[in-house]
């Protein structure tokens, strides 16, 4: 398959060179990936080599370092020995390619002058790979390019398993046979019926050759799935390939398994992790597929692994949350206690904003939570925009007065403390108290404001200051909609039809109470309400809050928020505040 040929013009390619650091791949999920619910598939692991797609890869860059890029991509698809496709594609980099890169494949400027750039033709790779083992010579270096590309053009990519045939060669080949394990020595090593030229597809194509190859040496080793070649091309320990067997007790389905270790010191949880199918996740552990290094060693500490089958998937995500909180398992990137914070406008004579880690039932009120005292903090200075309250944290009292301090006289603070003007401070407070309960239209006019008057002066920079101040006020208040509404419903029994099935869900004042499933049959209201008469017991919340964690609450709320999701009884009101931060200067 040909790319389009386009005029490259002066246009971006829409992804950072940085990203192309090819010694940096693969990275370990714990490095890289955003959650703990590992629900891995890789494939048809356990399908025969001759029913298993294949797409072999190779590039031809501007070099190897961080401002390398891509100039020509050949790829083969292949299954059974036979050749479903072929992709080939010149580059433009959008760069002058290097003289010495020049003379070795043949690649000038000239050649890519007319060449699309990478953006125009990295959909149509995705659609060709996808389904496919890819398979690279050196993949380390290939899979990188291409595994940075697809995240700065915001493509995902549709295979996780890869396949090194220079790690292969090492394992099949002895060193005595061979001076090196170059795809051009190992060409000539089985003859090809392509020799590698450094241009994408004629070294792709006798990649194809050299894999072919190589399934024949091993044939009569055992290897015979795709599972077998993943193990026997990577490096795995007989102690760690031992610990399969944990995997063939445990439960089928969705769930939740954990990884023990005991020792003198008593048993300690080392990692929780949640999957649709308990069984055939937990055994990837103990074979190539599983390749995050963090894993391999909490593997190797490891001396058993338990598992809890639940009746969904939101109940499964809700249970690991709670054992990561109640475990700290040292494996895992979400054990860190979450340090939220809400802003509290005070009850005390004068009021004023505060910054605060713990929500009381003290008639105060709050907006949040904020991810980080920082955020909070900005939020703060966003609605000082709109209302001056008093930035002094002394306890002041309303029988003496004081002198006004240095932000009064700077006119940033209405000094109260000076106990002049008393009842505009008030109402004051009472609109301060009022946007916090969801009516934010005062901030963004003030905002909005202070943007323009800076802007008229040239200085932008304070004022993308002042428009990031107003976001986060905007997440604390949607936030806390969000959270509040859920945590005030004693009862929401839910359903959202999975396949066949109804998943039924109990949330109890944002506290997920009960869980089961509606099978084809079966009566949804009377499961739904069978299961509400079994849940747990939720008491009301202090202080509007969740009466679960924060992150369990978000779990929920999302779940609720998918389309599909229907609601069979609600006791309570759950909804949103129509005015939030829309700026009502601008808007038509």
């Amino acid at each position: 398959m040909a790319g389009t040929r386009i005029d490259p013009g002066d246009c971006d390619d829409g992804y950072d060179s940085a990203l192309f650091d090819a010694s940096a791949w693969p990275m370990s999920d714990d490095e890289s990936g955003p959650a703990d619910a590992d629900e891995v598939d890789e494939g048809p692991l356990t399908a025969p080599l001759s029913h298993v797609r294949f797409c072999v890869i190779d590039l031809e860059t501007t070099g190897t370092g961080l401002e390398a890029r891509i100039t020509e991509i050949g790829a083969v698809k292949v299954c059974g020995g036979e050749v479903l496709g072929t992709f080939q594609t010149l580059i433009n980099p959008g760069e002058s390619i290097p003289q010495f890169i020049t003379s070795l494949t043949g690649i000038s400027d000239l050649t890519v002058a007319d060449a699309p750039r990478l953006r125009q033709v990295f959909a149509s790779l995705v659609e060709f790979c996808r389904g496919c083992v890819m398979v690279a010579h050196n993949a380390r270096f290939d899979m990188g390019f291409i595994h940075r590309a697809a995240i700065g053009l915001g493509y995902s990519w549709p295979s996780n398993t890869v396949v090194d045939t220079v790690s292969l060669a090492r394992r099949v080949i002895p060193r005595s046979e061979v001076s090196n394990y170059r795809l051009g020595t190992l060409a000539q090593y089985f003859s090809t019926t392509i020799s590698p030229s450094h241009r994408a597809l004629d070294d792709a194509m006798a990649t194809v050759d050299l894999l072919h190859g190589l399934f024949e040496r091993i044939g009569n080793r055992g290897v015979r799935t795709l599972e077998d070649l993943l193990q026997y091309s990577a490096t795995i320990t007989k102690a760690r390939r031992a610990k399969k067997t944990w995997a063939d007790g445990l439960p089928h389905g969705p769930g939740v398994y954990w990884f023990v270790r005991d020792d003198q010191s008593g048993r300690k949880v080392l990692y929780v992790g949640t999957s649709k199918h308990i069984r055939r996740r937990v055994a990837t552990y103990f074979t190539a597929s599983e390749s995050r290094r963090r894993m391999e060693e909490m593997v190797s500490l490891a001396t058993g692994v338990e598992a809890l089958r639940c009746h969904t998937a939101l109940e499964a995500a809700v249970v690991e949350l709670r054992l990561i909180v109640a475990h700290q398992p040292p494996y895992n990137r979400r054990s860190k206690q979450p340090r939220h914070v809400w802003v509290k406008l005070t009850r005390e004579p004068l009021p004023r904003f505060s910054v605060v880690r713990q929500v009381l039932d003290d008639q105060a009120s709050y907006f949040g939570p904020f991810p980080g005292a920082g955020a909070a903090d900005e939020a703060v200075l966003a609605m000082l925009e709109a209302f001056p309250l008093r930035r002094c944290k002394d306890r002041l009292a309303l029988r003496h007065g004081r002198e006004p301090c240095a932000l009064a006289q700077m006119e940033v603070c209405g000094a109260p403390c000076t106990l002049q003007g008393l009842p505009q401070y008030e109402q004051l407070v009472d609109q301060a108290r009022q946007c916090l309960a969801g009516d934010a239209r005062p901030v963004s006019q003030a905002c909005h404001r202070a943007m323009r008057a800076l802007s008229s002066q040239c200085r932008f920079e304070e004022a993308g200051e002042i428009l990031q101040r107003l976001r986060w006020v905007e997440y604390g208040l949607r936030r806390q909609a969000r959270l509040t509404s859920l945590a005030a419903c004693p009862q929401i029994v839910a359903a959202r039809q999975v396949d066949q099935c109804w998943e039924i869900h109990v949330i109890r004042h944002a506290q997920l109470a009960g869980a089961g499933v509606a099978r084809p049959g079966d009566d949804p209201h009377r499961i739904s309400e069978a299961i509400a008469a079994t849940a747990k017991t939720v008491e009301p919340p202090v202080g509007g809050i969740p009466a679960s964690s924060i992150e369990e609450a978000g779990l929920i709320a999302s779940w609720l928020e998918q389309p599909g999701v229907r609601l069979i009884q609600i006791d309570g009101t759950w909804g949103w505040p129509i005015n939030t931060l829309s700026d009502p200067i601008t808007t038509r």
